[in-house]
């Protein structure tokens, strides 16, 4: 058969966040869903406030984001419809092999932070204004204290280039994990501390309200929220791996 059936194809268009795009779960799994649905999936990855602004204006159909918060709102304002859990990521705190703060093997994110501040030991802060380094700094908020002068080095880069950093300078930094796993053989960074609760970060997919918008492809953005949140889709999301490593976690209730 000819070219003829890819007129037939729809476009669905999906805003969400670099850090989704970045890891390479989105080229895994979309290739899937536009097997079963005869979508044309097309990706706007940008930070979560620029993905919600995207959907608010109509300029895509669905968005896929990790800000509950502002999840919430979104809904609440009557911009989108339907949002559902799909999964989690998990951040971890990277640093050297020779652990100046001595805080390996912690599951405390708050005690080894207060750990880093009291010995001095080096830490880099994306100092961006990403989600990572908004979460980073409502730990030293909560906290009640943060690192000093030339202990504190705020990048303002992204997140492969602080790890780079962190190495260079022998520090420690807040990562997520799959940029860990892509960057850990580059690095030699170890994983000191992981599994606090307090460091997951939920994501959520969200129809926009086609009351709002005649154009929206709304039958599409509920197809992929349906598949995104059944067994087949949880799964794929389960089985995507960086490094040998499983980096997302499914959710859907």
């Amino acid at each position: 058969m000819g070219s003829g059936g890819a007129w037939a194809q729809q476009v669905l268009r999906l805003s969400t966040t670099t850090s989704t795009d970045n890891s390479g779960l989105l080229q895994y799994l979309l290739p899937i869903f536009e097997a079963r649905s005869n979508l044309k999936v097309q990706v706007i990855a940008v930070g979560t406030g620029k993905a919600l602004e995207l959907a608010k204006n109509g300029d895509v159909d669905v968005t896929l984001v990790h800000a509950r918060a502002a999840e919430e709102k979104f809904v609440a304002e009557g911009h989108g419809v339907n949002r559902r859990d799909v999964m989690y990521n998990d951040f971890l705190i990277a640093g050297p092999v020779s652990d100046p703060a001595g805080i390996k093997g912690s599951r405390d994110v708050m005690q080894a932070l207060r750990k880093i501040v009291d010995s001095n030991a080096r830490f880099i802060s994306r100092g961006d204004n990403s989600g990572t380094d908004i979460m980073e700094k409502a730990y030293w908020k909560q906290l009640g204290a943060q690192p000093k002068g030339s202990s504190y080095v705020a990048a303002g880069l992204g997140m492969g280039e602080v790890l780079n950093m962190a190495a260079q300078m022998q520090g420690y930094t807040l990562t997520d994990r799959a940029t860990y796993g892509a960057y850990k053989a580059k690095t030699g960074l170890i994983v000191a501390v992981e599994g606090d609760p307090k460091m997951f970060n939920p994501y959520g997919i969200i129809a926009v309200n086609p009351a709002k918008y005649k154009d929206i492809n709304y039958k599409g953005a509920m197809q992929l929220i349906d598949w995104m949140t059944s067994p087949e889709g949880q799964k794929k999301i389960a089985e995507f791996k960086v490094d040998g490593q499983q980096v997302f976690f499914p959710s859907a209730k």
